[in-house]
């Protein structure tokens, strides 16, 4: 399980995720929600019956959200990585993600309004950029390069599809 430390987002954040994923026609699911109990509250120097943390889930992978304050902020060293099979997929998740965020180059979300980074990929770059074929992962590399939000087509193009 994931850990995500965030600043009293953390039902917000979970909820919004596990609906985006649903609304993708991906899976999501929310979990249990603590709440701080008197001690915990003093400890973390929360509110008492503040939430605490939310659990949920996202394609699978288990997520807790933590509501630990201000100390830690997300960083772009860590990453989440939705595979999309189609440019809806693409489109919507791009879309979702990247409203009140930034967005980034190559299909990455550098941070969204929670300041979590995600990649928005297609799942058939590993197919295209593999292979032995240096000279079409080449060109598949130079196309992506020139994208923020990935274009499935024109990575085919570039790959001679």
């Amino acid at each position: 399980m994931t850990c995500l430390w965030f600043n009293g987002q953390a039902e917000e954040a979970g909820n919004f995720y596990v609906k985006t994923f649903l609304e993708g026609g991906h899976s999501g699911k929310l979990g249990s929600i603590s709440r701080y109990s008197k001690a915990g509250a003093a400890a973390a120097h929360q509110a008492e019956g503040a939430v605490m943390t939310v659990v949920f889930e996202l394609d699978g992978v288990a997520f807790m959200g933590l509501n630990g304050g201000p100390l830690f902020k997300f960083s772009g060293a860590t990453s989440f990585i939705i595979e999309c099979k189609t440019q809806e997929e693409i489109d919507f998740f791009w879309s979702k993600l990247s409203e009140g965020g930034q967005e980034g180059q190559c299909g990455w979300i550098n941070y969204d309004r929670f300041g979590i980074t995600w990649q928005v990929v297609p799942a058939l770059l590993g197919e295209v950029m593999s292979g032995g074929d240096g000279a079409k992962a080449e060109r598949v590399m130079k196309a992506m390069l020139a994208m923020k939000k990935i274009d499935i087509a024109a990575l085919k193009a570039a790959a001679g599809e």
